[in-house]
């Protein structure tokens, strides 16, 4: 996947609590191939009516909210099953940041691992960017703030998944970096116990 440092672009409201992977993909759609794209799908119960048709009410149907790429929601965001699905969702969907005070554990580590920045901000300054939406926000990965009409804001990440994101990087991509440490570990091991390897 392609690295990045600054993302700009509209951002768009969904002033919920809770919301957890089930919601941001029902488990019925993930039978289908990733190939085909799951941004259909993104919180599809609630976008939806009973009948499947999409409810204009909703935040994230309304037309100021077309073409965001930059999610602003409120705590607990990504929360219950570790479906990467979820992530997905979002993704595919067109998102590539998510700012919330709080996001499930499982579900940041699967964002980074597909390009999805979870930005945590103080809930006080996640509130005044959804008062503000739709807006247009900066979101910078070398200085980590997010800059938006009424100022900027510092936003809290794991510099591990900073540096994944910046480069591109997966976990195995991660791993690979070190490939000269890893090498020069395996040889010394080597020298230092040859009874262990095979021969």
């Amino acid at each position: 996947m392609p690295g990045w440092t600054t993302i700009e672009g509209r951002a768009a409201a969904l002033p919920i609590e809770n919301i957890d992977t089930d919601q941001l993909i029902p488990a019925r759609f993930m039978s289908t191939p990733r190939s085909e794209g799951y941004g259909d799908f993104l919180l599809y119960d609630l976008r939806n009516d009973d009948k499947g048709q999409l409810d204009p009410a909703f935040p994230l149907n309304r037309p100021e909210a077309m073409g965001a790429r930059i999610l602003v929601t409120r705590r607990n965001f990504g929360a219950g099953s570790s479906r990467e699905a979820a992530v997905y969702a979002l993704v595919d969907a067109g998102f590539q940041v998510v700012i919330a005070p709080s996001f499930g554990d499982i579900f940041s580590s699967n964002a980074v691992n597909n390009g999805l920045l979870p930005a945590r901000l103080g809930a006080g300054e996640v509130e005044a960017l959804i008062a503000a939406c739709p807006t247009e926000v900066n979101v910078n990965l070398r200085d980590m703030t997010i800059t938006a009409p009424m100022g900027a804001f510092e936003f809290e990440l794991d510099p591990v998944w900073r540096q994944k994101l910046i480069n591109g990087w997966d976990d195995v991509d991660l791993t690979l970096a070190h490939g000269e440490e890893i090498s020069a570990f395996v040889e010394a091991r080597k020298a230092a116990s040859p009874w262990v390897w095979p021969i």
